[in-house]
């Protein structure tokens, strides 16, 4: 411990605080007067005859004022995150940083602190290995209280319109998307990998509960180290059984109005210590998304963008990038080219009849807006066995290893689709972050397994 103090002398009797109840200091904000508040030092400044010592809990901060000489003593030990037990009278103070201050008459060190290795001015990776401590930090704890409500609105809406929760393995047999992006486990001596989605067996569990969502993690073992991508993710999936195309939309941009609608509801101071802008998330609560095909993508592109892509190459960040920029709500894009997405994506109905090259699916992509790339993906599923195999051996995948997908098919198959969206990637745009790792507690990517 820090100057080899022994604690022991700066405990006060818990008996002193036992009259009064403890609040969490946004509640003693609003009541003022006599308060027991408890939490840890964020800031400390000490002076000759007093200290001031910003306390924090999971609330909110006030500050305090040490002025008692005894009381002086004991404060003057104390360094940044020793966890503390106040009683005081609470007083508007315009000067402090909540507006607010207490005049502490009692005081209760209940851990002396050892010096706090995060100061001003740390680098990013300083303060990714020191995650577990930076977590402390107003910015941390305001991302995370958003990303509590990102969850509760997602549960909200798909209960509200009559979903079940169901879970799918995260141990699979075979892959779900891409056979190059998955982590591989041994199991037992035997091949398996981690879920990059639920589908394969959400899918078979949506003819016996036709609407079904889950909100679980998924691994992808992409070998990128951008601000945008991470290797194991928070991912919010969905599959509705009767469903058309149009539907499927409608559903995506109703859970995301949802998710912005209720953040703007409850996290507005959250929001305010984040500096956000919150113009973008105003309009996506209000306004309807605007629909485009893959091919009408292209065409904005080189005519207000001036860019060309050639027809059948998949949209890149880059592109994605300056069409979001374009419009101050999320955008959906539909009616990708079949051969840049999977194979259990359904043909577009127009372009069935078409060589194999010019084929599209009835899949779409929400882009987030400013610069925030992909959010969601999304599909009508192929209804017809012979083609989905097809695209399988297409693939080069062991048509063994999807004979209970099959299954799905052979007995009732009918139209249905499901998005998954990537929980992460809402919560790094509605926070305004510059990078993804700061949307999750603890980031795992290509180079970051700890802590």
């Amino acid at each position: 411990m820090g100057d080899n103090i022994d604690p022991k002398p700066f405990y006060i009797s818990l008996s002193l605080f036992n009259k009064m109840k403890y609040l969490p200091i946004q509640e003693a904000l609003d009541k003022k007067g006599k308060v027991v508040i408890r939490g840890w030092v964020h800031r400390i400044r000490k002076l000759k005859n007093n200290v001031f010592i910003v306390l924090r809990d999971s609330s909110n901060i006030v500050q305090c004022i040490v002025k008692d000489p005894e009381l002086v003593k004991i404060a003057d030990k104390l360094l940044v995150e020793s966890s503390l037990e106040i009683e005081g009278k609470i007083y508007t103070e315009k000067r402090s940083p909540t507006g607010f201050e207490v005049e502490v008459d009692k005081l209760n060190v209940v851990h002396l602190a050892e010096d706090f290795p995060i100061g001003k001015d740390q680098s990013p990776e300083f303060l990714l290995d020191n995650r577990h401590l930076w977590l402390r930090s107003r910015r941390m704890t305001a991302i995370l209280k958003i990303r509590s409500t990102v969850f509760g609105a997602i549960h909200e809406y798909y209960r509200g319109k009559g979903f079940y929760e169901h879970q799918s393995p995260t141990l699979l047999g075979a892959a779900g998307e891409s056979g190059s992006s998955v982590f591989e486990v041994d199991y037992f001596g035997k091949k398996m990998y981690l879920a990059q989605t639920w589908q394969l067996h959400a899918e078979a569990t949506m003819f016996a509960l036709e609407k079904i969502y889950t909100v679980a993690p998924s691994f992808r073992a992409e070998k990128s180290s951008t601000s945008r991508h991470l290797t194991e993710y928070w991912h919010a999936e969905m599959e509705v059984a009767w469903c058309k195309f149009e539907e499927l939309q409608n559903y995506a941009e109703e859970v995301m109005k949802a998710i912005v609608k209720k953040v703007l509801k409850e996290n507005k101071a959250e929001l305010e210590l984040l500096e956000r802008d919150t113009k973008t998330l105003e309009a996506t609560a209000k306004k309807e998304f605007p629909r485009i095909t893959y091919t009408d993508a292209l065409d904005i592109l080189k005519k207000r963008c001036n860019m060309h892509v050639s027809w059948g190459k998949d949209l890149r960040t880059i592109e994605e990038d300056k069409l979001s920029k374009l419009y101050d709500t999320p955008i959906i894009i539909t009616d990708y080219p079949k051969k840049v997405k999977a194979f259990y994506m359904k043909e577009s109905p127009d372009t069935i009849d078409k060589p194999e090259d010019k084929k599209t699916v009835q899949g779409f992509d929400v882009i987030g807006p400013e610069g925030y790339g992909e959010l969601f993906g999304a599909s009508q599923r192929e209804e017809n066995i012979e083609v989905i195999k097809e695209n399988l051996v297409r693939e080069g995948e062991d048509l063994k290893k999807y004979e209970f997908y099959f299954d799905t098919r052979r007995y009732g198959s009918i139209p249905h689709g499901g998005f998954g969206m990537g929980v992460e990637r809402v919560i790094s745009w509605i926070c305004g972050l510059d990078n993804i790792k700061d949307a999750i507690a603890f980031p795992r990517t290509m180079t970051r397994t700890s802590p």
